[in-house]
């Protein structure tokens, strides 16, 4: 029983050890920095994503060191809230998710999915929760840029249509790098392009088959629009009767390589 005790005691010391020093972490994010430019990104996507959205991957292989360099200038300069606008840090972020994207897979081609990429880690419960990925000194996973900076931070829904999991349910992947100029154009672009993809939404007046993503996100919808069915609205060609029910697509996590 003691020795129970003792370890409760000694979890919960770590516990408390590792809040403070992640809210001391937190507050060095917040030393200003200089804003990054994505040219490099975008000259990669424009070079190696269709319009069709689909990734020629080994292309992505054949300019690995542009690809590298890109993410250096991003390692480079963790975004700060003092001195960067809210469209350059939501840019960078998109930016960062969907290039750190298409590096695990450069890494890991030829596969069939990103979930085939596992490699027996340990006590990671998927690849989004690998962390390997470091700007100016802290370490991220996936999961973290999504859902502890990108939704909770930035509070818009169309971020779901912009972030790309390497899978042809994921809405496509912009061939063009996410810029605070053109951000909000953007958005509302990849948000009306992926509701009204026959591929991954089948929207009509009486009848309504979208993606997973509007089930499992529906809060982050919800909050935007009211209702999942107002946010399809907002962006659907053929705006759904308000007595339909919507059903969901199974996801298609096959990767969304260009053959």
């Amino acid at each position: 029983m003691r020795k129970l005790l003792n370890r409760y005691v000694l979890l919960s010391a770590i516990t408390v050890a590792v809040f403070l020093f992640g809210n001391c972490r937190s507050i060095k994010r917040e030393l200003p920095t200089q804003p990054v430019t994505h040219e490099r990104w975008d000259a990669l996507l424009k070079k190696h994503v269709g319009a069709d959205g689909l990734v020629d991957y080994q292309g992505f292989i054949r300019d690995s060191s542009a690809l590298n360099d890109y993410l250096k200038l991003l390692e480079s300069t963790h975004p700060s809230s003092d001195s960067w606008s809210r469209r350059e840090q939501m840019a960078y972020w998109i930016n960062a998710y969907n290039a750190y994207t298409v590096q695990l897979i450069v890494r890991n081609y030829p596969i069939e999915s990103i979930k085939d990429i596992k490699r027996g880690i340990a006590f990671v419960n998927s690849i989004w929760d690998v962390k390997f990925i470091h700007i100016q000194g802290f370490t991220y996973d996936l999961n973290n840029i999504e859902h502890n900076i990108l939704r909770p931070v930035f509070k818009d829904a169309r971020i779901h249509a912009a972030i790309n999991c390497a899978s042809m349910s994921c809405p496509k992947l912009l061939p063009e790098a996410f810029t605070e100029e053109k951000l909000e154009g953007q958005l509302e672009r990849v948000m009306r392009d992926f509701i009204n993809d026959p591929q991954r939404n089948r929207v009509q007046q009486d009848k309504a088959e979208v993606s997973e993503i509007f089930k499992w996100f529906k809060g982050d919808f919800e909050r935007d629009a009211g209702s999942v069915r107002n946010y399809l609205n907002r962006y659907a060609e053929n705006r759904i009767d308000k007595n339909v029910n919507l059903s969901y697509i199974n996801y298609d996590w096959s990767l969304n390589t260009r053959k």
